[in-house]
């Protein structure tokens, strides 16, 4: 089913179809959704919403204690898979050329965007296009984002629709054009019409058990977990400002009559036999303990948090092999994002490949079948242990020079490095010549 067809079957070939897609229901419901999730990000958290009680007789304002747990296990999923920048390699000719986009288009920083978004709403959208005869691209955030899908699970359009100072403006991404509308002055009207030369936008999306064209959001499977965190944290501290407060409790005669006051301090008098003491609740400091210990535990593993990196257990001197089953989780958790985005930057080197060819820059199918990508873990590790595995197989002939410069944690530009080698031994032929 193309598009046409699909505006004629679901919204009887109108020409303003897509406000209607825009307002449907399950596209609301995810859109509100998403909302939800940055309201949380933005402290706005379910403990805040703890009604007042009484205590005394007056009421009483329990502790509304809020964690940014959440942000701390999102930029650390983030920057251990893309703190250190993506290389790419394949045939010199071809990556020199996406090398030298990635770096007018600021890729590496639009990457980490990318894998922010996507952790925390489960899908985020890239639109790859011409500005000044430069090649960018631009995200477009999932609350914005309306993807247009036929009965066969496959984008035939796509709307980003979004409010600005009481005005509604939509864009409409087709395979061929991309209009702009708005509604100001209360009608809506069409205010531009372009040429789509890289086609629909990227879709970059995490697994959803229930909607393959959806992504599901990290922060979803920790909430709960968190929010279990807050409550406990209030409510052990609420007790143990209520509760332990002692109340005096005196048993038999006290005597009339007063200390001498010359005396330092002060005292009661009891007859004899008599007995005061502060009568209090006591605070089950280990029950406490135990239940806290054992969500942050649940809470790091659904996270795939190491104890390690967040100074939750005791090392040293340990070695490279050692480091990596700690971060064992971290990094299973990394390769599954690994792919989330490796499967969106492989679009994307399509639709670049698509606009070079307006600019006369044509690649064979097997030069463009020759791009991968390698990512490297921000994994704490001895450089000193890899470089001397790399010699060691260097020197026994089962590594080429372009794989050890791929693998070598101090380059990220491996054909930059190639031709700078390559400059240096010419430059020692000449002077071994000119002696």
């Amino acid at each position: 089913m193309n598009l046409q067809q699909y505006i004629k079957e679901y919204h009887e070939g109108r020409d303003d179809w897509f406000i209607e897609e825009v307002q449907n229901v399950s596209a609301q419901q995810r859109i509100m959704k998403v909302m939800n999730l940055k309201e949380y990000l933005d402290g706005k958290h379910k403990i805040l919403q703890k009604s007042n009680e009484k205590f005394g007789g007056k009421e009483y304002e329990p502790r509304k204690i809020v964690l940014n747990h959440a942000l701390t296990l999102l930029n650390f999923q983030t920057s251990f898979l893309l703190q250190n920048p993506i290389t790419i390699t394949g045939k010199e000719r071809i990556v020199k050329e996406y090398q030298r986009v990635n770096k007018q288009g600021k890729y590496d920083r639009l990457n980490y965007k990318i894998l922010d978004k996507m952790l925390k709403y489960g899908q985020v959208y890239e639109y790859v296009y011409f500005d000044k005869n430069v090649i960018k691209s631009k995200l477009i955030d999932a609350s914005e984002a309306y993807p247009v899908y036929n009965d066969e699970n496959e984008m035939i359009a796509f709307v980003q629709a979004y409010t600005v100072n009481g005005v509604d403006y939509y864009i409409l991404y087709t395979d061929d054009t991309v209009e702009t509308y708005d509604n100001k002055g209360g009608e809506l009207r069409l205010t531009g019409r372009y040429a789509n030369l890289s086609g629909l936008p990227v879709v970059y999306k995490t697994t959803n058990e229930v909607n393959e064209n959806e992504g599901k959001s990290e922060l979803e499977k920790w909430i709960s977990i968190l929010d279990s965190l807050e409550d406990l944290l209030s409510k052990a501290t609420d007790a143990y400002y209520k509760f332990i407060t002692g109340i005096p409790v005196i048993t038999g005669q006290q005597l009339k009559g007063s200390l001498p006051v010359d005396i330092v301090g002060a005292g009661l008098n009891l007859d004899d036999g008599a007995t005061f003491e502060f009568v209090s609740n006591k605070f089950d400091s280990q029950a406490f303990d135990t239940l806290y210990e054992t969500l942050l535990n649940a809470l790091y593993t659904v996270a795939h948090l190491p104890a390690i990196a967040v100074g939750r257990t005791d090392i040293s001197n340990v070695s490279t092999e050692a480091v990596k089953m700690l971060y064992q989780l971290a990094m299973m958790k990394a390769g599954q994002n690994e792919q989330y985005i490796r499967e969106g930057i492989e679009q994307r080197f399509e639709k670049i490949r698509r606009l070079l060819e307006y600019k006369g820059v044509t690649f064979s199918d097997e030069e463009f079948d020759s791009l991968g990508l390698v990512f490297q873990y921000a994994l704490p590790s001895s450089d000193k242990e890899v470089i001397e595995n790399m010699k060691a197989l260097r020197e026994m002939g089962a590594l080429s020079l372009q794989t050890m410069l791929e693998q070598n944690p101090y380059v990220n530009d491996v054909q930059q490095e190639m031709m700078r080698l390559k400059e240096e031994n010419n430059t020692i032929s000449s002077v071994i010549d000119n002696n």
